[in-house]
């Protein structure tokens, strides 16, 4: 993938310096033939699947706007609903829902033969497919006006920073600022973009990247490992996800900070949460507000009586495991956040919706302990790794493991608490060659700690 190699170090200032020589007529031109060149580097067979869905939304948005009656304006919505979730259902889900059935006609005697493809998995497909979804659903409630201009709204669904692992933006949000681009590069936050690009990366190679060896080996193998080791496998994986997950957010914020676009905050300190609901409004917030704004009020939220909001809020968070990967880990772990959160609102009911708050270090235990179905390769896997840790002490040892969790835990912790102009603003006033010495030092010191093993982003994998 273009953004784990070297090219990417090349791509991003040649991108930057074509931008901003452009004239101003041509830069939205810029931005998508580079987008389109971040993503097709990687396979550009699936260029086309980005192209279908945003040429069905344009056309759709514009229908949708246009139409009077409630049957033709249910009909584009449905029209963009099949193109775009027909793609991710077939890409995604195809062998998954196969092999279940197979295995449930298996199970109750039959002998199925279903046709196994092959299928590869589009980088990013259900980023873009939520974000361009959102455009047709936010048109369809007459909260939106389309964007006429083709360009621009391909430019929408295509932006390279976030593109593959978002975070999910809103046509609202991001497309008024694709519109008014900034004209002078002096009006850019260069500090605040240079210091999220390098935290971004010093929290995904070193503290993720770091972490991902001891993590692949317990997981891989939980019954060769004392119940210490596992424990900080388990533990490894919680600060890994969130180091991996959070670095590309930052880097990604950072990149379209250089073009003069700020990308919506994905992340702010979850684990350090008094609460499940809590954790989910600090937590992949871009993805956590989507299906609360598109799945969980369309549903009925809290409107029809508590069954019925308890069941709404299992079913947003089954989907939501279910939209992270086609597994039966990732529906394990979507349906105990949502037994933690209607278990949370039925304390709060009966309390007079006094909202249930935690201690922070229980909810990060049990945030941790759920993530285990979610990282193991398989359900058999995840209940081996359940075993490991109340199993006996002896075996494989990871003697280094705590220190390094524990070293690298308190430095996420501490970068984290810093927001970004807290972070900018020490650096963006040095004198140019202390500043300079300043982001130098912080990328010789992502350098020489970085792990030697090239790790892709958790995330590209949904």
């Amino acid at each position: 993938m273009f953004f784990n190699s070297v090219a990417f170090a090349l791509f991003l200032p040649t991108v930057v310096g074509a931008y901003w020589l452009a004239p101003r007529r041509l830069r939205t031109g810029v931005l998508l033939l580079a987008s389109y060149v971040f993503y097709g580097w990687w396979d550009v067979r699936f260029l086309s699947l980005i192209v279908i869905s945003t040429i069905t939304d344009y056309v759709v948005g514009k229908r949708l706007y246009a139409a009077r009656e409630d049957s033709v304006r249910r009909g584009w919505l449905g029209l963009s609903l099949f193109v775009n979730l027909g793609m991710l259902g077939f890409f995604k889900y195809w062998g998954f829902f196969v092999e279940s059935a197979s295995s449930l006609l298996s199970s109750i005697g039959a002998n199925p033969n279903p046709p196994l493809l092959e299928v590869v998995l589009p980088v990013g497909i259900s980023f873009y497919t939520f974000q361009t979804l959102s455009y047709t659903f936010d048109i369809y409630r007459n909260r939106l006006e389309p964007e006429e201009n083709l360009p621009r709204f391909a430019l929408f669904v295509a932006f390279f920073p976030q593109l593959v692992a978002g975070p999910i933006e809103r046509a609202q949000r991001l497309l008024p600022q694709l519109r008014s681009l900034p004209v002078d590069f002096r009006s850019i936050e260069w500090g605040a973009a240079a210091t999220l690009i390098v935290r971004g990366l010093f929290r995904k190679v070193v503290i993720a990247d770091g972490l991902a060896r001891y993590v692949n080996d317990v997981f891989a193998t939980p019954g060769e490992f004392g119940s210490l080791a596992v424990a900080v496998g388990v533990l490894a994986f919680s600060i890994e996800i969130y180091g991996d997950f959070s670095g590309y957010t930052d880097i990604a914020r950072g990149t379209a900070k250089l073009f003069g676009v700020d990308l919506m905050e994905n992340f702010r300190f979850p684990y350090s949460a008094r609460g499940f609901s809590d954790f989910w409004r600090r937590w992949h917030i871009s993805l956590s507000t989507w299906l609360r704004d598109y799945l969980y009020i369309p549903l009925g939220g809290n409107r029809r009586g508590r069954v019925r909001t308890y069941a709404n809020m299992m079913t947003t968070m089954l989907l939501g495991g279910l939209w992270h990967g086609a597994g039966w880990g990732f529906v394990v772990w979507g349906g105990l956040h949502g037994l933690y959160l209607a278990t949370e609102r039925l304390w709060s009911d009966r309390h007079e919706h006094k909202p249930l708050r935690l201690p922070s270090p229980l909810v990060f235990v049990v945030v941790t302990l759920t993530w285990i179905p979610f990282r193991a390769p398989s359900l058999s896997h995840a209940v081996d790794v359940l075993a490991g840790l109340f199993g006996p002490l002896q075996g494989r040892q990871l003697v280094a493991a705590p220190f390094i969790v524990g070293a690298l835990g308190i430095m996420s912790l501490i970068i984290d608490r810093a927001d970004d102009r807290g972070l900018a603003n020490p650096v963006a006033n040095l004198p140019s060659f202390a500043k300079g010495m300043a982001y130098g030092a912080a990328i010789v010191t992502a350098t020489v700690f970085a792990s030697r093993t090239a790790v892709p982003f958790i995330y590209f994998q949904f």
